[in-house]
């Protein structure tokens, strides 16, 4: 009792640690709850060398500093993976800006342009020689590419224009391509050995060798040449090493008042620009008098490179400068805005990523939007939760009180969790806390069931509780260890919102134990003390036989069940295979953009001005309700947009259709199949670990049906989604994961009783000893089922469309949980048990003692007639009494 006690004091200690907590922090919202953005970069290491921990590290530190200076308030930038790094940042206003700095590589590299171009980029008479398109550039180089090792590859399509690269591999190339796969007519260009190509577009103004001012969305490239390990005479000549961040910022040049950028070297960077640049003048002077040529067109010019593209080359006046440039002091002037002046000073400033890195996946999510989720996510729990309640309070009565508390203390700890340990809080994140909520009522079920098993046998409700705990406990521990595997395995590999999901889970199951076999234990035997509480109807715990409806011969009819579930397969698995799956972006890649309007919109006029955007191709589909053919919610995909467009797309619903809460994720195609190997692998690794677990736990045949079980209730799940044409997503991921648990949960359950009951019932066979755990966990399966469906539900009716999708999978898979569970799985188990000697023999048993049963219950042969002197024959089975026969 004092221990109980003990127990109860700490809860409440808890509880008002909790309330001080929650007073000093707020919990902290995911992107989509709160809107922002979110981007996933993969890190692509120059040739010759690769990702390390520790650079991904110090790309971590230069990107954390970029974004302090943006001012983003509370962004979280993690690594992910072996390559790839996260970054969330709530609230950005200008999210297309905030990722470009974020992911710009910012190497800067400082070029003698007329000195380092190579043919085919430079005439006979040392003049720059632009090209519109790699295919054109590259076309006579293949030979000496061959040759050697190819610095990078470039694919390119009919018309020379470039679809992906510069990478360095064909493979590497190859996964920049939408989907992955290579265009018809396109074409691999490798650059020579010792050779780069660099582009000059309309971020310069002005291009070598152009001479006009560059269109928007035009870009000419040059070969150069490229040997930045030589230790004597390295190309490029200088890089940003020699730049000193500090002296770097936007300013305005002092004579035409344009924006520009501002460099300052180091002390050995300002020796080098000073050679350098007089060996430029020294050169223009030399090209004037050799070549006759006018002061303008001899000047020798020093390219500034970013990210291998040409943003200014100033030339060096051989007049003025005759030695060149002292002072270490230099300035980047192209086409600039303020704005773009500050953010290219921001960059530099922080200096160069280690690795250049390619956008994954980018989700930009507007503030209304996650308010709306947020207000939807909270309106469904606590719709689920008030349900979960009132049928607690229907059935379990006083005990149905005491889960309830149970209940309240499981969601104060957990919310204490999510401050503590500043758990970031996300829509699926808030889908599992939802989900928990039938796990920690469930935990409470099996107890509740016990404790009635124990009233039935006898027993006083106070003895009844502790027999009832006892019992359980091994049975909770097993199910919930099950259902904490998938969620592990998933938040191992998954991505993104569905690593919310499963961390939620994770930790709702974790705190929903401690509080079903301690805070709830403790407090029924704390009130044990009381003369009111040894009352079995008040306590909901009256001593109920197992009604006769439950004593069905379930095993017995294995061959209904397995039929059923056969055409169940056959149709789902015929459907995934002719009809196919309907798969999201995140399996497929592409863009995905939802929006509201604040009036019906025809889903021909939102096409009608994505075609104006030059997207024909995208699909439009309306949501939620329908008003004459006019929707207010839409949902468009097609193809992967850049940074630049998708910024365009957005600003275009704003301004032509007034859209509002506006989403967009943008999915690469390489990422794509990562997130689908990743899928796969959580759920093969997730069988494999529960298999193992119910080997130790139990033994191996009992691992065989769940495994069965669970291959029905997956298959059934996704053959639903593939006949209604559901879109499968990451989320389904989780929602398919949660099923696995759910069954597995389930059948452990009922295994557990089967392995209790097993020495109880020597004699019997095993299809009698399945029967019977199952007749006696009937009831909880039902309950549990139900209490677990009662806030998907709720999901589903209050949720919003983010979460619709995601909780009827769990509906339907958890339905087919329950009806694999006690149709397939025990049955199963039933079967492969049978043919083990010590069961064999018993059917054997038990078949001759229904014989023997069935002989004792015939009539008894009428006596024979006696008619002497002839024998007497008695009638009988076709047989006459021969030595047998009787007379009288």
């Amino acid at each position: 009792m004092r221990r109980h006690g003990l127990i109860l004091l700490a809860v409440v200690v808890a509880i008002g640690a909790v309330v001080a907590l929650a007073f000093v922090r707020q919990p902290t919202l995911g992107l989509d709850l709160q809107g922002g953005l979110e981007v996933v970069l993969e890190a692509r290491a120059p040739k010759g060398q690769e990702v390390t921990p520790d650079g991904l590290a110090r790309s971590v530190e230069i990107m954390r500093e970029r974004v302090d200076k943006l001012g983003v308030t509370e962004p979280e930038i993690r690594t992910q993976g072996e390559n790839q790094i996260a970054i969330e940042l709530p609230g950005v206003r200008d999210a297309a800006r905030a990722a470009e700095i974020v992911g710009t590589t910012a190497r800067l590299e400082f070029y003698d342009l007329e000195g380092d171009l190579v043919r085919p980029s430079i005439d006979t008479r040392g003049f720059p020689v632009p090209y519109e398109n790699v295919g054109g550039l590259l076309s006579g180089q293949q030979k000496a590419a061959r040759e050697g090792t190819p610095t990078a590859w470039f694919l390119v399509g009919r018309d020379k224009n470039v679809i992906a690269g510069p990478a360095s591999t064909r493979a590497e190339a190859l996964e920049l391509v939408e989907g992955g796969e290579r265009p018809a007519g396109s074409k691999f260009f490798a650059v020579p050995e010792g050779r780069i190509v660099l582009s000059c577009g309309a971020a310069a103004g002005f291009c070598p060798g152009v001479n006009a001012t560059v269109p928007e969305g035009t870009s000419f490239y040059y070969l150069f040449e490229y040997r930045p390990d030589d230790p004597r005479d390295p190309v490029p000549e200088m890089t940003g090493e020699h730049l000193r961040l500090s002296g770097t910022q936007q300013d305005f040049h002092p004579d035409t008042g344009e924006p520009i950028v501002n460099l300052e070297f180091t002390d050995e960077g300002g020796d080098r620009f000073h050679a350098i640049t007089r060996e430029l003048a020294q050169r223009g002077r030399s090209r004037a008098q050799l070549l006759n040529l006018p002061r303008d067109a001899a000047l020798q010019h020093f390219a500034i490179v970013l990210d291998e593209e040409v943003r200014s080359f100033p030339s060096i006046d051989y007049v003025d400068n005759p030695d060149g440039i002292a002072g270490g002091r230099a300035f980047i002037q192209g086409d600039f805005t303020v704005e773009e002046a500050k953010d290219l000073a921001l960059v530099l400033q922080t200096g160069a990523l280690p690795y250049d890195f390619v956008q994954l996946d980018r989700t930009e999510i507007s503030a209304t939007l996650g308010e709306d989720s947020l207000r939807e996510a909270m309106v469904a729990g606590l719709i689920g939760l008030a349900l979960v309640v009132v049928f607690l309070l229907a059935v379990y009565r006083f005990l149905g009180v005491v889960a309830v508390i149970g209940l309240a203390i499981y969601g104060i700890m957990l919310y204490g969790t999510t401050l503590a340990f500043n758990v970031t809080l996300t829509l699926p994140g808030i889908a599992g806390i939802v989900l928990t909520i039938g796990v920690a009522a469930d935990a409470n079920i099996v107890i509740f069931e016990r404790i009635k098993e124990e009233v039935r046998a006898g027993k006083s409700v106070r003895a009844a509780i502790a027999g009832g705990y006892r019992k359980g406990f091994n049975t909770i521990i097993d199910a919930n260890v099950v259902t904490m595997i998938t969620a592990a395995v998933l938040f191992a590999v998954a991505t993104g919102g569905v690593r919310g999901f499963a961390l939620m889970l994770l930790i709702g199951t974790l705190i929903s134990m401690v509080t079903a076999v301690g805070a709830t234990r403790a407090l029924l035997a704390v009130l044990g003390g009381f003369r009111w509480f040894d009352n079995p109807a008040f306590m909901g715990a009256s001593a109920q036989k197992v009604p006769d409806w439950q004593k069905v011969d379930i095993v017995g009819k294995r061959r209904i069940w397995f039929t059923v579930a056969a055409v169940a397969l056959a149709i789902a698995i015929g459907s995934i295979v002719f009809k196919g799956l309907n798969l999201g972006i995140d399996f497929r890649g592409g863009s995905q953009v939802g929006f509201e309007t604040p009036r019906p919109v025809a889903i021909s006029d939102v096409r009608a001005e994505l075609a104006d955007l030059g997207r024909a191709d995208a699909v439009v589909q309306g949501r939620g309700e329908s008003s004459g053919g006019r929707y207010q919610s839409f949902q468009v995909k097609t193809t992967s947009l850049s940074a630049s467009e998708q910024s365009s797309l957005t600003t275009a619903l704003e301004r032509e259709l007034d859209a509002s809460s506006i989403g967009v994720r943008n999915v690469s195609g390489s990422f794509s199949e990562q997130i689908l190997r990743g899928a796969i692998l959580a759920i093969v690794v997730s069988l494999i670990l529960i298999v193992i677990y119910v080997t130790f736990r139990f033994e191996f045949k009992f691992a065989l049906p769940i495994f069965r079980a669970l291959f029905y209730d997956v298959t059934i799940a996704m053959g639903v989604y593939s006949l209604l044409g559901w879109e499968v997503t990451a989320a389904t991921v989780a929602a398919i994961l949660t099923i696995l648990g759910y069954s597995m949960y389930d059948t452990i359950i009922i295994f557990d009783r089967v392995r209790e009951n097993i020495p109880l019932m020597r004699r019997s066979s095993f299809a009698a000893i399945a029967n019977q755990s199952l007749w006696e966990t009937i009831r909880r399966s039902l309950a549990t089922s139900f209490i677990t469906l009662l806030p998907i539900a709720s999901l589903i009716v209050f949720g919003g469309d983010t979460l619709k999708e995601f909780a009827f999978a769990l509906l339907i898979g958890i339905s087919s949980g329950a009806y694999s569970t006690i149709f397939i799985a025990t049955p199963f188990l039933a079967s492969l048990k049978e043919r083990e000697p010590e069961y064999a023999k018993r059917m054997t048993a038990g078949l001759q003692e229904k014989l023997d049963v069935v002989e004792e219950a015939r009539p008894a042969p009428a006596p024979a007639r006696v008619s002497a002197p002839e024998p007497a024959v008695v009638e009988g089975d076709g047989g006459t009494a021969g030595d047998g026969a009787a007379g009288t």
